[in-house]
């Protein structure tokens, strides 16, 4: 969807809004309130690969809404017998006819279930953590508690619809489609993942998720060595030609993370398989690695090689109307406490998906902190109101953009 200039406010629009939502966020009481939610979406266990416990979040995520905005005006769970279900939760503006921001996150984690129990949630002056707080249930209460900033203050808001996924972690091969839809007719999408420092994340790169197997044909290694064709000899060196294709300075890096192959020590290996990642920059970068995994042969005749998988997210590459929401974000920043460091990243998110669209995507809206999916996994317990009132002001002054006022 290509989104007019007038859309979006000018950067003095705000000012006054921004103001109150900031002193409203850094309330005692509004620490209080986020860090509890945060406690009950932390200390409920949410692992991708987990069905029961990712109904359980996605029942909370429902009573969170309603327990701090009221019953949803649009309310559809996106079931799936297998991933996580997508809460769809939609909150009408207050204004008519104004613009709809899609505010998208994620619920699912890496974390195993039991890890709270040597793991548990734990708050200090400096720091907030536990599984999967940074990565990214603190952005969940923040999109929250923006949403309900505005409210209260009786501030111009949009209609804001939450897509809340639980497959995120896994490549969001259900929620996709479900995205896509969700942001057609927005103004503008935020995601609230990670921040950095106080940054946004305005692009990130592409990834390609792909398996290699090769087929050789097993023999003894020392009476029959000449008989047999080695599969891990020749995923070897299809490893080595990938490896040698990443350039980083054109922005593509190659990882094969895991190998596996063979029988015995003593037995020419007749099949192996490499887990590939590839992350790309733009999709120039794409085609020409779609022609180095092409052009990947075995130097045996006898060796077969196939590439399963593909291109699991495109790029996030900020078009013109990107960088006009950008704008916004960064005049919301500079208001609230400085212009915003416009972040480019190696990791790809759900923001990726809507940016391929041509549809103006903001990421990163969350938490600071560290540690995604590492054990120092943490926010930033002095950033939190700030983060959250950053959210909050770019909805505020995205629904000025239509000419809208206080209630």
């Amino acid at each position: 969807m290509s989104v007019p200039a007038s859309a979006f406010p000018s950067p003095s629009d705000a000012s006054d809004g921004v103001s109150r939502i900031a002193d409203r966020c850094r309330t005692a009481e509004y620490r209080q309130g986020f860090l509890t939610d945060l406690r009950r979406l932390v200390e409920q266990e949410s692992p991708s690969d987990d069905k029961a416990l990712l109904d359980a979040t996605a029942g909370l995520l429902v009573n969170l809404l309603t327990e701090r905005l009221g019953e949803p005006d649009r309310l559809v769970r996106h079931r799936d017998a297998a991933c996580g279900d997508v809460v769809e939760a939609e909150y009408t503006g207050s204004v008519s006819g104004g613009p709809t921001v899609t505010v998208v996150g994620h619920y699912d984690t890496v974390w195993p279930a039991g890890t709270l129990a040597g793991w548990p949630f734990t708050v200090t002056e400096e720091t907030v953590t536990g599984p999967g707080v940074f990565d990214m249930k603190a952005g969940l209460a923040q999109g929250v508690w923006a949403l309900r900033a505005l409210r209260e203050l009786g501030l111009a808001r949009p209609t804001v619809r939450f897509v809340l996924n639980g497959d995120e972690e896994t490549g969001s091969v259900m929620s996709r489609p479900v995205i896509e839809r969700a942001t057609e007719d927005a103004v503008a999408t935020l995601v609230l993942e990670p921040g950095g420092s106080w940054g946004v994340k305005a692009g990130r790169k592409g990834v390609g998720i792909f398996t290699l197997t090769t087929t050789g044909i097993e023999a003894h290694a020392g009476l029959d060595p000449a008989k047999g064709a080695s599969a891990v000899h020749a995923l070897a060196d299809a490893v080595r030609q990938l490896a040698d294709a990443a350039d980083l300075e054109r922005g593509t890096s190659v990882n094969v993370g895991r190998i596996s192959g063979g029988t015995a020590r003593n037995v020419i290996a007749g099949e192996a398989h490499g887990l590939v990642d590839i992350r790309v920059a733009g999709q120039e970068e794409i085609r020409r690695m779609d022609e180095v995994l092409a052009s990947l042969a075995p130097t045996d005749p006898r060796v077969t090689l196939t590439v399963g998988g593909g291109w699991n997210r495109p790029p996030m590459e900020p078009g013109p109307a990107g960088r006009e929401l950008f704008a916004v974000a960064d005049s919301v920043a500079a208001q609230l406490r400085a212009p915003l460091a416009e972040l480019f990243v190696g990791g790809g998110s759900d923001a990726n998906f809507v940016a391929a669209l041509g549809r103006p995507v903001l990421c990163g809206m969350g938490a600071t902190g560290d540690g995604a999916h590492a054990r120092h996994e943490h926010v930033l317990t002095a950033d939190l109101p700030d983060r959250t009132a950053l959210t909050a002001g770019t909805l505020h002054a995205l629904a000025l953009g239509s000419g809208g006022a206080a209630e």
